[in-house]
């Protein structure tokens, strides 16, 4: 009978024990303040993709149960300025799950605190990597995709994934 230490150090077999989960949405407030901002009185960018990688990974730690890493981001579009004042809610959910890594979907919202109305600003995909306590990639879970907007999210990611090899393929 082999030992508990074999089936850890087994990442396959230990993926094959893993039940399949649902991903959760991982929600956090914040508010563009004057230090946030460009001369224009709108949130920087970088800023802003601060907030999104902050979520994100707290998504990927949630879902992993263990420390994840960011590897890479693609395309992040602003379609909206953030001004200073708004509050914004940023929304993460993990989409796409592969051995060691996931991609992270990542919404933000704009909400002017006068006015109540909240905008959709941008949108982006996170990949991150799970890492056991030595700092070595480590399997995740096999993800739960349900709903249409969940296949729909998942093919996204697929796509997202790919590109994302093939940079790193480019550049290597």
């Amino acid at each position: 009978m082999p030992s508990m230490g074999y089936f850890i150090k087994s990442p396959n077999l230990w993926r094959e024990l893993m039940k399949p989960q649902k991903a959760e949405i991982i929600r956090s407030w914040d508010v563009v303040f004057p230090n946030d901002a460009n001369p224009l009185g709108t949130m920087f960018g970088g800023k802003m993709m601060a907030v999104m990688d902050k979520i994100a990974a707290i998504a990927a730690s949630h879902y992993s149960g263990t420390i994840a890493v960011t590897a890479s981001t693609d395309a992040i579009d602003f379609k909206r300025p953030v001004k200073v004042g708004d509050r914004i809610l940023v929304e993460a959910k993990v989409v796409w799950v592969g051995r060691t890594s996931m991609v992270v979907k990542v919404n933000a919202y704009a909400e002017n605190p006068r006015s109540r109305t909240c905008e959709h600003c941008t949108t982006a995909h996170f990949t991150f990597v799970a890492l056991d306590p030595e700092g070595r990639p480590t399997p995740v879970p096999p993800i739960w995709v349900e709903t249409e907007e969940e296949k729909r999210d998942y093919q996204e990611a697929e796509m997202v994934k790919r590109q994302a090899l093939e940079r790193r393929q480019r550049f290597a």
